[in-house]
């Protein structure tokens, strides 16, 4: 299966949603559910155009660190991250507030951490 790498950014005003892999692939929102929708549409625009083949594919969303943890923080507040993570709430909320950027080593934590609390639930039976 073929896999789409769209990239989500936040702009002073907006969300953008775009495909690093796929011309063509773009959408822009007032949050990032609705630019995720446009680079939905546009995937299949693209198909209909003939540009992308029919089928499937796995679509891979990719997150600046602020834009990520702005998005949900209604499911994770900075105190469970940091029980997540190990990383403290200070640096999570400069990280949220666009202050600082975190070290690649950090993101690879944090992503690693979320990744794994994601397999954890995946295995949940209730």
């Amino acid at each position: 299966m073929k896999q789409i790498k769209i990239i989500i950014e936040r702009s002073k005003n907006a969300y953008s949603a775009y495909a690093e892999n796929v011309d063509g692939v773009a959408g822009m929102g007032d949050t990032v559910d609705e630019a995720k929708k446009g680079a939905l549409e546009a995937i299949e625009i693209q198909k209909e155009l003939g540009n992308l083949k029919a089928g499937n594919y796995e679509i891979v969303y990719k997150f600046d660190m602020q834009s990520m943890l702005n998005h949900y923080k209604k499911i994770f507040s900075l105190a469970a991250l940091e029980r997540i993570t190990g990383i403290d709430q200070k640096y999570l909320q400069h990280y949220s507030s666009g202050l600082k950027k975190p070290r690649p080593e950090r993101l690879k934590r944090i992503e690693k951490s979320l990744h794994n609390l994601g397999a954890e639930l995946m295995a949940l039976e209730l």
